[in-house]
């Protein structure tokens, strides 16, 4: 963007006010310029980068990022010039030139700008920002993942904590539980209260950079036997059983809690690691599985039924039809048809339905890649709004056997085999999309 584009931009206001906007940026991308040329006074010149920062609104970060883009990039010139020395010359000296010029010096200067206080959490704030505006402006897609690349290095395994919450964990971390919940959502203070008791388990991984900020955390059920429903361990009102007695952990909810750092990979670690600290605490723990959503179900189905005729038993308008009253599952005839009809369908779409070589439902893509099995589908597993709309109301269990999980992760990013168990393998056999994809 332009200046004089910026400028029209912003003149809502008066022009007083859009000279400033331009001035504060132009002051920004000068300090800029001194972190990478003055690098003794890189902590001066950080925070007073992001006094400025802070103080801009969308108009100003705009400008500022395509200034970054523009400004901070490789010299196109100089990568050519080094790739064809490389090219005449595959020297290590040639080859360490051409990737000092291929690195961006965005890369530094976010280098020296995590050098100010808070400035880590700032630059995660401003990947959020990015990833907000990527569909706008997708010649940002560059400055993001410069972030992308710094943030996974700094936000590895061996720099983050562990740490079980608890009643007792500062009120500032359970309201922020609270708030960033995005599978299950707490109903206040007493909900919060049952989903840690002592036969729960809640742990989060959290960074030295952002010590009261969660980073991602797991909802852990310690029950007797594999759950089929969800609802049961959300209850408030659930009896607490003895934790000791207890044969399976339930993983029920996962959250990533900071947007700006979303694609970093946490998830695999977390949900290990969690295992083992419960194997520890735990010795009579057999079962270590999920009851996960099924968020697209629902909507691949409507998409289907869009596209073509429906399966053997019901076109696919009326089958969808039958999921229109907001209880229909209380309705044991329409229920017992539709579990019939639904089922199978939902296997075929959890080891069928693709994107890419990858499944389509987003869950069990999460879930393969860190080497579970798909070992069971639920029927109204979750019977909450969001569930009867996202998925019928179906669930899936994911199973982690430990022993197993290297193997499973790499058949499926290798091969892409989807582990199964051979129930759920038949039941998507039975649907009439199955015996299609046969004869085809």
């Amino acid at each position: 963007m332009g200046l004089a584009r910026f400028i029209g931009l912003s003149l809502k206001g008066t022009n007083g006010s859009s000279r400033d906007g331009a001035r504060a940026v132009e002051r920004a991308v000068s300090l800029c310029r001194n972190l990478l040329s003055e690098p003794g006074e890189s902590g001066r010149f950080a925070s007073d980068f992001w006094r400025a920062y802070s103080l801009f609104q969308a108009p100003e970060s705009a400008h500022f990022f395509d200034r970054l883009g523009r400004e901070f990039s490789p010299d196109p010139e100089e990568v050519g010039r080094c790739g064809d020395a490389y090219r005449r010359e595959p020297s290590t000296t040639n080859l360490a030139r051409l990737l000092r010029v291929v690195e961006p010096s965005r890369q530094e200067l976010f280098r020296r700008l995590n050098t100010a206080p808070g400035g880590t959490r700032m630059l995660v704030e401003m990947r959020r920002q990015l990833l907000s505006e990527n569909g706008q402006h997708p010649d940002w897609t560059a400055i993001e993942a410069d972030l992308a690349h710094l943030l996974t290095s700094w936000f590895n395994r061996a720099f983050l904590v562990l740490r079980r919450i608890d009643w007792h964990t500062p009120p500032v971390i359970l309201e922020k539980l609270i708030a960033y919940e995005a599978v299950h959502q707490i109903q206040g203070w007493g909900d919060l209260r049952r989903r840690l008791e002592a036969d729960r388990r809640c742990y989060g991984f959290f960074h030295p950079a952002l010590p009261d900020e969660p980073i991602i955390f797991i909802e852990v059920a310690l029950v007797n036997e594999m759950s089929a429903r969800v609802q049961p361990l959300l209850d408030p009102d659930s009896p607490v059983i003895s934790p000791a007695a207890a044969h399976s952990a339930m993983f029920y909810s996962i959250t990533n809690c900071q947007e700006g750092l979303r694609g970093v990979p946490f998830g695999n670690s977390l949900i290990h690691t969690v295992a083992g600290e419960l194997g520890r605490e735990f010795p009579r723990l057999r079962t270590y599985a999920t009851v996960s959503p099924i968020p697209g179900f629902v909507e691949w189905l409507t998409a289907e039924s869009r596209r073509q005729g429906g399966p053997s038993n019901a076109t696919w308008s009326s089958l969808l039809g039958k999921l229109e009253p907001p209880r229909w599952f209380e309705d044991a005839q329409r229920s017992a048809e539709l579990q019939r009809e639904l089922t199978p369908l939902c296997a075929y779409y959890l080891l069928h339905v693709k994107q890419g070589e990858e499944p389509l439902d987003p869950v069990a893509r999460f879930h393969l890649r860190n080497g579970a099995r798909l070992e069971r589908i639920n029927w109204l597993g979750d019977t909450s709004p969001v569930g009867l709309k996202r998925s019928a109301g179906m669930m899936a269990n994911y199973v982690y056997r430990l022993r197993e999980t290297q193997r499973n992760h790499e058949r499926y990013t290798r091969q892409h085999r989807i582990p199964a168990a051979w129930q759920v393998e038949r039941l998507a056999q039975e649907s009439g999309l199955a015996r299609v994809r046969a004869i085809r």
